[in-house]
Formats: structure tokens, sequence, C-alpha cells
């Protein structure tokens, strides 16, 4: 085995460019045809005059004049979600509800700053291993750093390797196992798990956003496209993600089209089921939800050589992200163009050529994977990332001035700097012991709590209308023929032994496969 400098693996971290950064790195031949151009776009009304203007990348199928596509055709590319939350949530997966270590210290320019470390299987392959997050006002930074049984492990060196070496006040561990609920709701500022998304009817030659807010009903093909898009369900005493919507006095409309998709709650703002007003031409109700939606669909009818929508007809400042969807009855087949504000980066899966899609399952796996990257991709542009470190400086340095009295009173937190991180809870007083017993208790429960509420990171089980208690048996294959002798879960599949037809696996759909 080749010897490798430890000075060129101290740093396990992940690059922190900024998005323009990595936007403009990810710019050209190839992004152009995969993923649009950023063009121009203005809005006039009937008489010609220009209302709006705005800087949009366009995305309408890759471009290759050498390829002879026809509709349903395509290749599929790999549509799938991107920076899912269960690798990414590592204080929710790794840290809570388990015996870990929580640190408080100030960096050199004196801003408060949190460290949380755990020693963990790697991917449960029984391979132990240290895990950290440093939570500071710019985001948290992750690190994994191998475990030996005869090299020890400090605080310090562990903030060294995330670059951090200097500090005005040493970091002190904290022992109030609430801490975890804290540390919890910073993670949580990282995005939302569940998704709201605006779904605004047009009708063909509607140019402006009054006249596609004040569509009363739409037509057949859109409630079809609603069908397609989720279940109807009604507002009146909702107990999953409302995504901001009334379920108490039927204020934001009676019905609204909810769904699951892997573990992610998603709540529609159907421009056609919130309060109409006829005194009110501008339906600011409608406006005030789909106009505070990251991402919309706009699903526009008539033929594609009728006048096209485009995201400068909308007055919204919050909006960064529409997807176009028209439909065509002739071969029951829709189509879809996305428009991205520039500051976004970009984001997949890349639309096919043409994005014309006959599959209408396929189409709405495309379309919700592209609007949850879309929301997510949003979150990094200039705009949001102000608003969230400003949100996580708050929190931070407030959380910092409720802690600073308690660590003044107890000894046992200037073991921390120093000290080797404990190795096992054995070795610990019987004080100690207790206490991380109740540190434990306290965080499965709290994990308990996330979990039922749906705010879990994509927690499949937990999720959906008919949303179950974590303990619950579920039913997953309900007619299958041979006599089973051990199962266990891989991925989204189960694997089952049987002595008859050796090892199976069992998908969502039911169907069974041997391994």
């Amino acid at each position: 085995m080749n010897s490798v400098d430890p000075a060129s693996t101290k740093l396990l971290t992940f690059n922190q460019r900024s998005a323009s950064e990595d936007l403009g790195c990810r710019r050209g031949d190839f992004s152009r045809k995969h993923y649009g151009s950023v063009e121009l776009l203005i809005s006039s009304d009937a008489d010609g005059a220009i209302q709006r203007a705005g800087r949009f990348r366009v995305e309408n199928g890759s471009s290759d004049e050498t390829t002879d596509y026809t509709p349903g055709t395509w290749r599929r590319t790999d549509v799938h979600l991107e920076n899912p939350e269960y690798h990414t949530r590592w204080f929710f997966k790794y840290f809570l509800g388990k015996v870990h270590q929580n640190y408080i210290g100030t960096d050199a320019e004196k801003n408060p700053f949190y460290l949380s470390v755990v020693l963990s299987d790697q991917n449960n392959q029984r391979v132990p291993q240290y895990r950290a997050i440093l939570w500071r006002k710019t985001g948290t930074l992750k690190i994994s750093l191998p475990y030996s049984p005869t090299k020890t492990l400090s605080v310090k060196s562990i903030l060294s390797a995330m670059n951090l070496d200097r500090f005005e006040k040493g970091p002190r561990e904290i022992l109030n196992p609430e801490i975890q609920k804290d540390l919890l709701v910073l993670e949580e500022q990282e995005g939302s798990v569940n998704f709201k998304f605006g779904v605004l009817y047009a009708k063909d030659g509607q140019l402006t956003d009054d006249e596609m807010f004040s569509n009363e009903t739409g037509s057949q093909s859109f409630d079809k496209f609603l069908n397609l898009l989720g279940d109807t369900i009604s507002l009146q005493g909702w107990a999953g993600y409302r995504g901001g919507l009334d379920t108490k006095n039927d204020t934001t409309g009676m019905n609204s089209i909810y769904t699951v998709y892997q573990g992610h709650e998603l709540m529609f703002h159907v421009s056609t089921m919130l309060p109409y007003s006829k005194e009110n031409k501008q339906q600011v109700e409608r406006k005030r939800h789909i106009g505070n939606d990251i991402v919309t669909i706009v699903f526009q009818e008539g033929e594609d050589a009728s006048p096209s929508f485009k995201p400068s007809m909308i007055r919204s400042h919050f909006t960064h992200i529409f997807a176009l969807v028209r439909y065509n009855s002739q071969n029951d087949s829709y189509r879809l163009k996305i428009f991205s504000e520039e500051s976004v980066p970009l984001f997949g899966p890349p639309l096919p050529s043409p994005p014309v899609f006959t599959d209408h399952q396929e189409f709405r796996d495309f379309l919700l994977v592209k609007l949850i990257n879309g929301e997510k991709a949003t979150l990094e542009t200039p705009t949001f990332a102000q608003k969230r470190q400003r949100t996580l400086d708050m929190l931070i340095r407030s959380l910092y001035q409720d802690l600073i009295p308690d660590l003044h009173k107890n000894m046992l937190n200037r073991r921390s700097f120093s000290d080797v991180l404990p190795e096992s809870p054995k070795s610990a007083r019987k004080k100690e012991e207790a206490r991380q017993a109740e540190f434990v208790r306290i965080g499965q429960a709290l994990k308990l709590k996330t979990i039922v509420r749906g705010d879990a990171p994509t927690s499949l089980v937990t999720t959906g209308l008919c949303r179950k208690e974590p303990w619950e048996s579920q039913s997953f294959c309900s007619t299958f023929p041979y006599e089973t002798v051990c199962a266990d879960s891989w991925g989204q599949s189960l694997l089952v032994a049987t002595e008859a037809a050796g090892v199976m696996m069992i998908d969502e759909a039911q169907v069974l496969s041997p391994v």
C-alpha cells in the first residue's frame, strides 16, 4: 500500500464555493446544451408596451440536430433527488438519541460556534469512525475521521482538521441534554423536508398574471393534470403537511392537491382551488400564496404556436423557478419547459430532447424531482443564502447567551478542550453514566416526536395520508408464496431468504426477482 502524506489527507470537508462560482464553472457548451442558456425575457401588454423584463435560464430540452427523436422515445436520464436529506442531515441521522458530545466556543473574531462529535459505525459495517459537525453562522462543516484504538483524538485536533485553530474562548462541553433540541433547529435551517409548490392555470392567449389568477375554474385537461400530481384532500381538519394553508376555517379554500414523493410531503397551491373574488380583479388572496412559492407550475392551454408564457408576466420577487406545462390531446402527451432565475445554480435532471412525455407516470416522476431539486438549488442563491446566514447567526448567538451562565457554574465543562473524547460510557463514573442515559432518553424522545410530526428527513414510513406510528407493522407483500427463513431491507426493497426459491427481492410494486 502506498504511503500517504498526512498533511494532504487532513481536510475531508466539502468544497465551499459560492453558488455564483459553481454556476460559472458549470456553464459552457455542455451546460447550454443540457441546461439551456440565459435569456432576457420581456413581457408586453396587448398594445405592445413593455411591462417587465428579467434574465432567466431557459431549459427547453437538449438540441442535437443529428439525432432524430420522436415523442416518448427519448433515452431516460438519471432522474434522482440531489442532496437527499438522509445523506445531508447528519445530526438527525447519526447524533440525535445517541451518546455524543457537544461543545461551545468562540473563534478569533468572537463569533460563537458549536461542535458535535459522535463515534459511530461507518455505514453500519462495524467499522468505527468519528463524525463531527461544526456549526457556524456561515453554515455547517461535516467531517469523518478514522478511529484508532491506539491513537487518541482530542477536540482540538478535530477543530484543527476543520481549519479552526485560533479561539477567543476554548471549547467547553455542553452537558445539558436539551442542547439536542436547539441543534436540531439549527440543522432544519438547511431547508425544509417538505415542499409547497404553486400551480397556476392559464388559458390560451392570456398574457398577464391578473388574467391567469382570475380563472375561476380550470379545464378538463387541467383537472387531469392535477390528478396526476397528487390526491385531492379536504383542508378542514387536515393533519398532514399543510404548506401554509388554513386547515381550520377554510379561509384558503376547501380542497387542495397533496402527495408524498420519496418521503417528502408536497402541498400544491392551486390557483383555481384558492379563494376567488369577483370584486378583486387582482385576486390578492391567490397571489399571496402562489406569489410566495419559490417554484410554480404554469399549466398553459393552447397549441405550441400560441403565445407562450414568460416569467416576466408574473409580478413576484420571490418565485425563482417556473415550470411551463402544455398538454397535447392529439397524442396524450405533456411538454415541459423550465425557466430559472439567472442566479439559481444548475440543477437536474436535464430535460430530454424533445421535452415531450407520453408516459404520464414517467412525466410525473421527472417533474416532481425537477421541482424539488430546483427549490433546493434556489436556496443556494445569494438572496436566500444571506437570509439563512442571518437566521443562523441570530439563533447561534441567542443560544450562546442562554448557555454561557450554565457553563460557568459547572466545572466539568472545563475538561473538554484538552482531554480526549470519551470512547465508552463504561469508563465514566456512575454520575456520568446516569447523565448520558438521560441524554440519550431525551434525544430519542425528540427523534420520535420529529418522526411522528412528519419532519424527519425523508421518513418514508411516517408520511402520507395513512401515517402510522413508527412502531406499527407495515404490510409490504400480502401474497408471498414461499416460507420465509429471514428478511432484511435493501434500499426501498425487501430481501427475503427462502428454502424453496433462494433469496428473493421484493420491490414496492411487489415484483419478485431472484437474487
